[in-house]
């Protein structure tokens, strides 16, 4: 509504109505009758006639004026222009993305064997705290005033190790021996002889505690096994006495010494009197030969009756040969006792860890605690990266193959692969491990748990190349590689002024593929189409 009709709208309010008393007095004529409606009426007709012209003109204002989203929608399309990318120059990497956790590797329980303590197994000591590290020759635990000691291995101890055991437990304490600097002898041998022995009483004496003492009473057998053997020796010493008193007869070597001797004589003798000769002149001489012989062969004879006349020490002998038995059982007994007072390993004293040095993630006794299922829960003690990929990109990784991917703060970290291990059946995802470059302690403690993702090159260029997108790529009529490059303005479309650039392409990567011109002109910045 105007101005003006909002005035004529106030001065018709006030004007006063007509009296009740003039409405019934008089009876208007039509003429009258419409002007009185009219006027009666007046400012009903002011706002029909107000609303009416605004009706009007919000027909005029919406079929004649548009919004610029109006008047650009019917407005001619523009003439289509050329998609164009530059040509860009860097170094070109073909990487293999996957998602990696971060954490300790090989979270394990960590059980020791009591059944060897004979008592109740109360930790005495060495227990560690959350976060400490434990190494070879560590001690894990005390348990009953004796140490838990730490030694590299797979296989947990489950027996306790003594002289003339065999089986791969005593390979891999020889081998843990031989890791640590002690010499338990051959590595291969699986027998823990003297020299596997004398190993664990070197271990003790690294870790600080006393060897375990021998079983118990080895030391009496031993005293008594020596105790033995001065008696052995005493009884052959008086058996030979004996025998030297009684005469020290003829032996059974004296013997059969003289019986050959008297043999071999008479055979001299037969073989001379064979060689009779046929020359009377040599026949003294031969005849004086003859009886040499047999004088010799008498004598023979008569040393060897001497020895049957000597007087009879069988009995003598016989009790020397049993004394010399005896001694050697005795001997024998003593070198059992001495083996069986060696020094042993308790099963309940050692603890096999592999991949050491461990990480302490939780201990569940403290001192004064009887110990009771799972002393502790460990984990490797450096930071590793693990993941996993699809058989196609897992096969384009080695081990040794470098990584990368963010700290917390968004810095790039080097890592390097160190185990790719194929998935279980066709078709299932590799996984990927990897030990990221020296971290620091805030650093680790902000990537524990954390997912990161990984990016592990498998292709780079040497050095900055030129590469464009794999779309602008063209083949020419003899299959060779183009590039349409733009030299005038993009937006001339179809007019705008191009040429084709044979090149030979390099490595692809991301979408990208490197490029050098082989007929024709390329550099950085050139605008190359991919598009119409």
């Amino acid at each position: 509504m105007t101005e003006k009709n909002a005035a004529a709208f106030e001065e018709v309010l006030r004007e006063e109505p007509p009296t009740e008393a003039a409405d019934v007095v008089e009876t208007p004529s039509g003429a009258q009758g419409w002007r009185r409606v009219l006027h009666g009426n007046r400012a009903l007709w002011i706002l029909a006639a107000a609303a009416v012209v605004s009706l009007v003109g919000g027909l005029l204002v919406g079929r004649f004026v548009l919004s610029p989203a109006d008047a650009a929608s019917l407005t001619d399309p523009p003439a289509p222009g050329l998609i164009t990318v530059a040509v860009e120059r860097g170094i070109l990497s073909n990487d293999v993305t996957l998602r990696g956790d971060v954490g300790y590797a090989d979270s394990v329980e960590v059980t020791i064997d009591t059944a060897a303590l004979g008592g109740p197994a109360v930790v005495t000591g060495s227990v560690p705290e959350d976060g400490a590290t434990l190494d070879a020759l560590s001690v894990a635990l005390e348990v009953a005033g004796r140490p838990v000691i730490v030694l590299p291995g797979d296989l947990p101890a489950y027996r306790t190790l003594t002289y003339g055991l065999t089986g791969p437990d005593v390979v891999q304490f020889k081998q843990a021996m031989s890791a640590v600097g002690i010499d338990a002898g051959d590595p291969a041998s699986d027998l823990f002889d003297e020299t596997a022995a004398a190993a664990v009483t070197a271990l003790y004496a690294q870790v600080g505690y006393p060897a375990p003492a021998a079983a118990e009473g080895a030391a009496d057998a031993v005293a008594a096994a020596r105790d033995g053997v001065r008696a052995a020796e005493q009884a052959l010493a008086a058996a030979r006495s004996e025998l030297g008193q009684a005469g020290g007869g003829a032996s059974p070597v004296d013997i059969r010494a003289a019986d050959n001797a008297v043999a071999s004589a008479q055979r001299a003798l037969d073989v001379r009197q064979g060689q009779r000769p046929a020359d009377p002149a040599e026949v003294p001489a031969w005849e004086a030969d003859v009886s040499d012989l047999r004088d010799a062969v008498e004598l023979r004879a008569l040393e060897r009756r001497q020895l049957d006349a000597a007087p009879d020490t069988s009995g003598h002998r016989a009790a020397v040969e049993a004394a010399e038995r005896q001694l050697g059982e005795a001997r024998t007994a003593l070198t059992r006792a001495e083996q069986q007072a060696l020094p042993s390993l308790s099963s309940s004293e050692v603890l096999f860890l592999g991949d050491l040095p461990r990480r302490v993630d939780g201990v569940n006794v403290r001192r004064g605690q009887v110990l009771q299922g799972a002393a502790m829960v460990v984990s490797g003690a450096t930071i590793t990266v693990s993941g996993s990929a699809a058989a196609t990109d897992a096969v384009l990784l080695e081990v040794g193959g470098e990584a990368s991917f963010e700290l917390a703060d968004g810095t790039p970290h080097r890592a390097v692969i160190s185990a790719v291990t194929p998935g279980k059946s066709q078709g299932d995802r590799w996984t990927i491990l990897m030990e990221p470059d020296e971290l620091t302690s805030e650093q680790a403690m902000q990537l524990q748990g954390s997912n990161v993702r990984v990016s592990v090159p498998v292709g780079a260029t040497a050095g900055e190349v030129l590469f464009v997108p794999v779309a602008a790529l063209t083949a020419g009529p003899g299959g060779e590689a183009r590039l349409e490059v733009v030299d005038g303005d993009p937006r001339e479309g179809e007019a705008a002024k191009t040429r084709l650039v044979v090149v030979e392409t390099g490595l692809a990567a991301g979408g990208h593929v490197e490029v050098v011109a082989v007929d024709g002109g390329l550099d950085e910045g050139d605008l190359v189409v991919v598009g119409r």
